[in-house]
């Protein structure tokens, strides 16, 4: 008894040595962050001065009257939102595709997650080549066909939806390696089964299928919403924000508010209010998908 009970704490000192350079960085990284941010969002800090003052709560007040902060919350909602969804069609889609055995599948595969393995920046540099009005090649393809060119991101809510389809072919790849795994786990015996009975593919997939991936949806989904809804690397290359503050998004609402206007206490302010507001959809969706889940088994 007495040899087991070391081995007990020899295990848990083992566990805790394991896990103590992880609690180091989140509170490093994290913990220590978001309580100077917390510190400095009643303040009115411009970022750089060493002299400033508490006032309070007159950023979180500001927040309810600007417009700024309105259509970037709005933006933020259909980039995360939006691309979740599209990214969940096509990851599904690209996963039933691919799971198939054919000639240079893993190839394929490699592929459609390439994008995924790049940072955003320079996938939004790629796309501005794209969408450039005066030499884009969406544009050159327009002329040769007869057509007039378009200003493709000079309209704020045409370039709010192009952004996020971009984010959803950038990382659709993503969400497709997630439901393969799924789709993997399923075992082949249920849809014998079920062909012995008469069903058909699409019987298959609303019954079996889709049940089985719920586990991968749910993974998927939150993944894909949470980089959604804090996404800055494809809008800072394709628009930076504008035409006017169009298609910011919160974060880069919070850059453009600490180094364009010199406003750091109220960049904090954004940057508090997207914390919470991220950490609260995550707690609510995770929660009603562990119950679709439990539903399904």
């Amino acid at each position: 008894m007495e040899a087991k009970s070391k081995r007990i704490i020899a295990n848990n000192r083992f566990i805790l040595a394991m896990t103590l350079p992880c609690i180091l960085m989140m509170i490093t990284f994290v913990f220590i962050p978001l309580v100077m941010g917390l510190r400095i969002s009643f303040t009115n800090w411009n970022g750089y001065s060493q002299n400033y003052r508490y006032i309070g709560l007159q950023n979180y007040v500001k927040l309810f009257s600007d417009k700024m902060f309105k259509q970037a919350f709005i933006n933020t909602l259909i980039y995360g939102f939006g691309s979740t969804f599209f990214q969940t069609l096509l990851g599904i889609a690209y996963a039933l595709l691919l799971n198939k055995s054919f000639y240079m599948k893993n190839a394929t595969r490699s592929i459609v997650y390439l994008p995924a393995m790049i940072a955003s920046l320079m996938v939004g540099y790629v796309w501005s080549f794209m969408v450039e009005y005066s030499h884009g090649a969406l544009n050159d393809i327009l002329l040769l066909l007869g057509f007039n060119k378009l200003d493709w991101m000079g309209v704020g809510t045409r370039a709010v939806w192009i952004i996020t389809a971009i984010n959803t072919l950038t990382f659709c790849g993503k969400a497709m390696v997630i439901y393969v795994a799924g789709l993997n786990s399923i075992p082949s015996s249920y849809y014998e089964a079920a062909s012995m009975d008469g069903a058909g593919s699409v019987a298959c997939f609303r019954h079996i299928t889709l049940p089985q991936l719920i586990p991968a949806i749910m993974t998927s989904t939150i993944l894909n919403l949470i980089g959604g809804l804090k996404l800055f690397g494809l809008i800072e290359a394709l628009t930076g924000g504008g035409p006017g503050y169009s298609t910011h998004s919160l974060s880069t609402l919070i850059n453009s508010m600490y180094f364009a206007y010199q406003n750091a206490g109220y960049a904090s302010a954004i940057g508090v209010v997207t914390f919470v507001f991220i950490m609260l959809v995550n707690i609510l969706l995770r929660s009603y998908l562990m119950k679709k889940e439990a539903e399904a088994q």
